[in-house]
């Protein structure tokens, strides 16, 4: 990329990422009273806009997103390489029900905090250890909770860039066993084009992946091996697609 080119690609990421909140208030804002009495009003919410930021992306950036594999419909644990912002707004687009595990910080912040709350996402206290763990089955055995959904976890606890090792953490295991419910890995190749600091967005295409699923009941130790040696070369494959070596 010359050097013109790429001062251009700044002036527009930058310009992108400031409509893209601009976006958030407008929307987050908007439809909160709706979103406040009904969580179809805060599902409605959370696809409008990341659809929205997925769109803009492409026009503004040229940066294109597209979904492989079958978009998981019932209630199910969806077991996520995390790269960047990107790839849980392409998630929450497509996804009927989506549900974080998220930072408690989040929990309080503007509109994201709101909505959070509103469909269902568990605020864990990365910090507690152990106690992290039982945060994060104790908030999805909730009874006030929204029932159903897709249940969004990063194994590794955080986005890592690509071509970064990082081990995969317990937690998704523990739910796993606690909720007794189907997981379905996804890949990414998202911090190729969009990465997790910084402002410069690359045009080219970000792929989301699911995966084939992993039934219930595999011993923990298995399911946990199964998981990393799903997802880790699927996404290696995605990102050398993009052009990304190690």
């Amino acid at each position: 990329m010359t050097f013109p080119r790429l001062a251009l690609q700044y002036v527009l990421s930058f310009l992108f990422i400031l409509q893209m909140y601009v976006a958030l208030a407008i929307v987050g804002i908007g439809l909160f009273p709706w979103a406040l009495f009904s969580s179809r009003g805060a599902f409605f919410a959370v696809h409008i806009y990341c659809r929205w930021v997925r769109f803009s992306a492409h026009w503004m950036v040229g940066l294109r997103s597209e979904i492989r594999g079958e978009v998981p419909q019932t209630e199910v644990i969806v077991a996520s390489k995390h790269q960047s912002f990107f790839d849980i707004l392409i998630l929450s687009s497509v996804l009927p029900k989506p549900k974080f595990v998220m930072k408690a910080s989040l929990k309080y912040a503007p509109v994201i905090g709101w909505y959070g709350r509103q469909i269902g996402c568990v605020a864990v206290d990365r910090s507690k250890g152990g106690r992290a763990v039982n945060q994060m089955v104790t908030g999805m055995q909730n009874p006030k909770s929204p029932k159903g959904g897709q249940l969004i976890i990063y194994p590794q606890g955080t986005r890592v860039a690509p071509g970064v090792d990082k081990v995969y953490k317990v937690g998704v295991g523990a739910l796993y066993e606690a909720l007794g419910q189907t997981v379905i890995p996804a890949a990414t190749n998202v911090g190729v084009f969009w990465p997790r600091h910084g402002v410069l967005r690359k045009p080219g295409l970000a792929v989301i992946e699911f995966l084939p699923p992993i039934p219930p009941g595999v011993p923990l130790t298995d399911f946990l091996v199964q998981l990393r040696e799903t997802i880790e070369p699927a996404s290696d494959k995605l990102m050398e697609e993009a052009g990304f070596k190690k």
